[in-house]
């Protein structure tokens, strides 16, 4: 194995410490994809504020109610319940509603919490979804309007989160297989 070799391979293998201990560190949040239809927007959004995210920043008269849009307050309502879920694996998907985002979506005095200390309430780790805790919206917005009814938990059959295409996730893909290519190389 030439000298060449093995300096690449720690330069990468550095490379692929600093930025994973980035990801472990750095915070996320849980937004709304834009490719999510209206109906599947005010079902997660039902589903979220009746599971034990705050909402009441995106009622009318909070910090958060502007922009008036579904996706600004599905994004809000995910957001709160995937923090208030200390980022567990599987509370950012909401059915494939929702994506995990490295930037954060905090605008204006509307501020989106970035961790559960930030969340504010309190909920446990594991929320009873059978018995929700607060009112869900129900006013349409944008979408059809509707309780939680028998909606399943979404996404609780995931295993990972879901990091959707984040800069950070595309980085880390391309770290890891070009590590793997060298080892490849080097047997």
């Amino acid at each position: 194995m030439g000298g060449a070799a093995v300096g690449i391979l720690v330069v990468v293998g550095l490379m692929m410490v600093l930025v994973a201990r980035r990801a472990v560190e750095g915070a996320t949040w849980c937004i709304a994809r834009s490719s999510a239809s209206a109906t599947a927007l005010q079902t997660a959004l039902d589903f979220a504020c009746g599971a034990g995210a705050d909402c009441l920043p995106i009622q009318a008269s909070g910090l958060c109610y502007l922009p008036n849009t579904l996706p600004a307050h599905a994004s809000y309502a995910f957001n709160s319940y995937y923090q208030r879920s200390n980022a567990a694996p599987g509370s950012c998907d909401f059915a494939g509603t929702a994506t995990v985002s490295v930037t954060d979506p905090s605008y204006g005095s509307c501020t989106y919490p970035s961790s559960k200390s930030t969340a504010g309430g309190s909920t446990s780790n594991t929320p009873n979804f059978n018995t929700p805790t607060n009112t869900p919206i129900n006013a349409p917005i944008g979408g059809t309007g509707g309780g939680i009814g028998g909606l399943s938990p979404p996404g609780f059959g995931t295993t990972v989160p879901n990091y959707g295409t984040s800069y950070a996730s595309r980085l880390l893909f391309l770290l890891l297989s070009t590590c793997i290519g060298f080892l490849l190389l080097l047997l």
